[in-house]
């Protein structure tokens, strides 16, 4: 018997089951280059997979937006050009020659420091794994095929392989890859099905149809159990589900603490699907939309009409509030086909705000987009990284010039619609009393806000422990926002990583917070505590 301890846990549960193995078959490209007379062939080669990867990404597009991302970057001229430049030029062989493409791609995303966008890069890989197989002739594993509940194992798992899981039959993922963000992660976790990812080794730890006991919450995973060993996590399973099925008897119950305060309980999305796999936590709404995935999983700036379509849809399921935050690039987020300055410091450099207000069509194209979708809900802009009134003032300013065009048009929207602003620099924090007379609410960013307070990137491993929101910097800044805030009469709201953690609430209604926004599977937990306080 051996334990393994596991810092990933993607979503939550025990389960003691037997094991499957996801295995891929072997895609390294072949090696060796081409002659000339060659090239046509290979090229060919490279279009009737490519055509078929999307042909099958269209017929999934259909079943999962998920796959639209895909399908865009599958059709991308970029990726094309990458694969035909490097058979033309290179003389690679068709395997070599979308191998190295797809590498470059995957490593924009991976190069990334928020989490999310880093997760990205499995998309890339997912699509370069279709070319390679259908270039190859072989055949990806299926997960359709299962007919008894198993543990899924595998190195990775990607949005494709996804589709065909049957909660009734994959009780438990485990991924030797991958992180919380992933998409396996978010499917996970809105399917209750206990995952633990980034578990390094575990492949050669475990053999096909063996049983395993596995503690997600806890991050454990038991390698042949002995039979008291199994029982124990047996009866700690039946806990467990009797205490999820308590936690889901309370969602329909506001989140109202016991001396009377009405907290609004949101989730932080990337796209439409992330809000559908939200809603059965009955959330009061979307506190943080990231408008910019939008931007960043296309091959150009999206129109006002593309942008639109999202946002209403979104709307309309996220009636009851709906905070989409403009566009945030530049820092760690890039954009295929814009290329950006390279700067020293790119996250003290041109991003978020400040790209807009000087790009100031592109920056209409996605006001009015958002205007228009506001008509369809209660829907909130929210301008990020703001340091200055002028900026605020400015980015306002816009939108009044949108809505006279809108009006100019004769089409609706919220002719009342709230404008906020994130907190998440400490010029924000210290001007905040002033802020909140201009702004109709406030959102605090954690995750840039405690690296910007304390000078310590977080995506820097050696300094990692002294990330800290709960530094007594930061949460004096977090209670100099709150405070500011309601002075002027504003929500406040927290749509950082530490409005999620079940130790910073107490803390965190401490300080007064209005609103917590968060990832969806920790909804539950988060209204309990709220539920629970004196």
């Amino acid at each position: 018997m051996e334990q393994i301890r596991v810092e990933k846990t993607a979503s939550r549960g025990i389960v003691v089951e037997k094991v499957y193995m996801y295995l891929e078959p072997d895609l390294t490209p072949a090696t060796g280059t081409i002659a000339d007379d060659q090239v046509q062939a290979e090229i060919e080669k490279f279009e009737a997979a490519k055509n078929a990867v999307v042909e099958e990404l269209g017929q999934l597009a259909e079943k999962n937006e998920i796959f639209a991302a895909h399908l865009e970057i599958a059709n991308d001229f970029m990726l094309q050009d990458g694969v035909e430049s490097k058979i033309k030029d290179s003389k690679s062989n068709v395997e070599q020659a979308i191998s190295n493409t797809i590498d470059e791609f995957a490593m924009i995303f991976a190069s990334m420091d928020d989490e999310y966008m880093k997760e990205r890069a499995a998309d890339v890989r997912d699509i370069g794994k279709r070319m390679m197989a259908v270039v190859k002739g072989v055949k990806l594993p299926d997960l359709g095929v299962l007919t008894e509940p198993v543990i899924v194992m595998a190195k990775d798992m990607y949005p494709s392989d996804t589709v065909k899981i049957n909660p009734a039959l994959v009780k438990g993922i485990v991924t030797e890859e991958g992180g919380v963000t992933s998409h396996v992660s978010i499917i996970a976790k809105s399917l209750g099905i206990p995952t633990l990812v980034g578990v390094k080794g575990i492949l050669s730890k475990v053999d096909d149809g063996e049983y395993i006991c596995m503690d997600a919450g806890e991050g454990i995973i038991v390698v042949k159990p002995d039979e008291d060993t199994e029982k124990e996590y047996l009866d700690k399973k039946a806990a467990y589900e009797q205490e999820r099925a308590r936690l889901e008897g309370l969602r329909s119950t506001p989140a109202v603490t016991k001396d009377g305060k009405r907290i609004y309980l949101c989730a932080n999305v990337g796209n439409v699907q992330d809000i559908r796999n939200a809603l059965p936590m009955n959330i009061d709404g979307v506190g943080l939309f990231r408008s910019e995935f939008l931007y960043m999983q296309n091959t150009h700036f999206p129109t006002e009409e593309e942008q639109f379509v999202v946002y209403k849809e979104a709307a309309e399921l996220a009636s009851q509030e709906l905070t989409i935050r403009t566009l945030d690039i530049g820092g760690d987020k890039e954009l295929s086909y814009y290329e950006f300055e390279k700067e020293e410091n790119p996250f003290l450099g041109w991003r978020a705000i400040r790209i807009s207000l000087d790009m100031k069509d592109m920056f209409k194209e996605q006001l009015r987009a958002i205007l228009r979708a506001s008509a369809f809900g209660h829907v909130r802009i929210m301008f990020p990284m703001i340091i200055a009134m002028e900026e605020l003032k400015n980015a306002k300013a816009l939108v009044k010039e949108c809505m006279k065009e809108l009006d100019e048009r004769g089409q609706a929207y919220d002719k009342n619609i709230e404008m906020g602003m994130m907190i998440e620099t400490p010029a924000s924090v210290m001007l905040a009393d002033e802020f909140a007379k201009e702004a109709d609410f406030f959102s605090i960013g954690t995750n840039d806000l405690t690296q910007y307070i304390l000078v310590v990137d977080r995506g820097n491993k050696k300094i990692a422990k002294m990330y800290d929101y709960f530094n007594p910097a930061v949460v004096r800044a977090i209670k100099q926002v709150i405070e500011a805030g309601h002075k002027e009469g504003i929500k406040v709201g927290m749509c950082g990583e530490m409005a999620g953690d079940q130790k910073a609430v107490e803390l965190l209604l401490d300080l007064g917070l209005d609103e917590f926004s968060m990832s969806a599977g920790s909804i539950d937990y988060v209204r309990e505590q709220i539920l629970n306080r004196e």
